[in-house]
């Protein structure tokens, strides 16, 4: 049952959990004068490699960094392909271009929402460098195929998991520790946060050293400021957000439980709603870590009514995720059109987000699915 305070109060669509450790963390940090290249991020890659099972672990900006950083690890350059999915936060299609590499795209599976694999073989071509799969939403892609499918042509292979933190393959493996590059991001709504922030794990300690060296102007660790021997960025994470991360991996299990036992309350609450769409379940050893939920609406509801009428509840609520190649600047420089993706057009002509976090309640959760139950009825009549 709901409290009068929480049916009065809105419930945004997402929100970071900090505590007193972080707090601490960040004031100990303060304290040292060393913010930036101390020791708190190679404290903050160890654990966090430790924790998905990998070898190693570079710490970056963010998320779209790693991305950037790990295609440069497998080789892609130049005119080379990359053959990922359409339905992403666009920065996985981005880095790609930033290497003047091209982002080609392969429909989606319609139950799991990640590349389909079929798809992504016939889309590879004899410039295509590397697979880009996507963890999307937290339910990992089916790696073993697209591992076989890279064997079979010499493709590398990166991993999108900057949703994915807590998921686990369908081989029992922790999402992050196959040993070719998988990139997390810690953006504010994601399962750890930094604020802004993301990390490769790996399995290769040369692509380590080169990442490492990458992400701060190019500089080796034995090398003074006179001189840099390969192209960098400026793509450090600081000591401070290290910090944070390091204080939000002790909680990470909880917060991990927390995320999914507000999805099964979402479950339950949704369940028998004619033509509502809800995330695939764990399959076949097969883990979601929790990032959204996110509901397909029924053919034919207008979804931005739904959007409106939800906020005039002071619920929040967003399209989640459109479609890349249906982007004014995909469409502009690859000449991408509707119908080339057709799953994930509808997918993403259909997907909503709803409010989603750890600390959402019970009575929290029962007011929005009754308020998209009352929505979705009345659009029906």
């Amino acid at each position: 049952m709901s409290s009068i305070t929480e049916e009065m109060t809105t419930i945004p669509l997402a929100r970071p959990v900090l505590g007193e450790a972080e707090e601490l963390g960040v004031l100990d940090v303060l304290r040292s004068g060393q913010l930036s290249l101390g020791p708190k991020v190679p404290e903050f890659e160890q654990v966090f490699a430790a924790r998905v099972g990998a070898k190693w672990g570079s710490a970056v900006s963010s998320g779209t960094a790693g991305l950037h950083l790990a295609l440069r690890a497998v080789g892609v350059q130049d005119g080379d392909e990359v053959v990922t999915s359409p339905f992403s936060f666009v920065a996985s299609a981005n880095a790609a271009i930033y290497e003047r590499a091209r982002p080609v795209f392969a429909d989606i599976d319609p139950v799991t929402l990640n590349l389909d694999p079929e798809a992504a073989a016939a889309a590879v071509t004899e410039r295509t460098k590397a697979l880009l799969p996507v963890h999307i939403f937290g339910y990992p892609a089916d790696m073993a195929a697209f591992e076989r499918l890279a064997d079979r042509h010499g493709l590398g292979i990166v991993e999108d998991a900057c949703e994915a933190l807590g998921a686990v393959y369908a081989d029992g493996t922790t999402v992050g520790g196959r040993g070719h590059p998988a990139v997390f991001g810690f953006y504010a709504n994601k399962q750890l946060t930094t604020g802004e922030g993301g990390m490769v794990t790996l399995g290769d300690q040369a692509q380590k050293a080169r990442i490492d060296s990458e992400r701060n102007q190019g500089r080796a660790p034995d090398m003074g400021w006179l001189d840099h021997d390969r192209l960098g960025f400026n793509y450090r994470l600081s000591d401070i957000a290290c910090a944070l991360g390091l204080a939000q991996l002790e909680r990470l299990d909880g917060m991990l439980a927390a995320r999914e036992h507000v999805a099964g309350s979402y479950r339950e609450a949704l369940a028998g709603i004619e033509g509502l769409g809800l995330p695939c379940p764990d399959s076949e050893g097969a883990r979601r870590g929790w990032f959204v939920f996110v509901v397909q609406l029924p053919r034919g509801v207008d979804r931005d009514a739904t959007i409106r009428a939800l906020a005039a509840q002071s619920i929040q609520s967003k399209p989640y995720l459109p479609a890349i190649h249906l982007m004014s600047f995909y469409r502009e420089r690859f000449g991408h059109r509707e119908g080339e993706f057709p799953v994930c057009e509808d997918v993403a002509a259909r997907s909503l987000a709803l409010p989603f976090f750890p600390e959402l309640s019970e009575g929290q959760v029962a007011r929005v699915c009754a308020v998209l139950r009352g929505v979705l009825g009345r659009q029906r009549r």
